[in-house]
């Protein structure tokens, strides 16, 4: 079974940098696909990688990341790219989509102009030893 969770940006504003990257990186470790409302920046990313790659051990296999921008062309009208510079201006550049998930679950996240799509691979469960 595969589980979603949905995480508002809203949610993790209010949280340090590291605040943020523990509580996602958390999340994936649960077995849980994160949809994250927005993106995070640049350098949270990295280190965001630099922390999955310290945890990795034999129950967590690390993680799978995508960030999908919004998608504004250049012969949009000009209000549509005055408003979604504004929005950016405003939201400090937050606009997007971050899927993140455990490496055990997701096999590929492919996306292209139209379409995203999550391939996700049968996590076997542990059984636990009878005394």
């Amino acid at each position: 079974m595969v589980t979603l969770r949905i995480v508002p940006y809203t949610e993790i504003s209010d949280l340090t940098s590291i605040g943020r990257i523990r509580k996602l990186l958390n999340i994936a470790k649960e077995d849980k696909i994160v949809l994250l409302q927005g993106r995070l920046k640049k350098e949270e990313e990295t280190e965001l990688i630099k922390a999955t790659m310290e945890e990795i051990n034999k129950d967590f296999k690390g993680i799978e990341l995508s960030v999908i921008y919004p998608n504004v062309s250049n012969d949009a009208p000009w209000f549509s790219k005055f408003r979604e510079g504004l929005v950016n201006s405003i939201l400090g550049d937050r606009t997007g989509l971050t899927i993140i998930g455990p490496a055990n679950v997701v096999k590929a996240i492919k996306k292209d102009p139209k379409k995203i799509e999550l391939l996700t691979k049968e996590v076997k469960k542990k059984r636990k030893k009878r005394k």
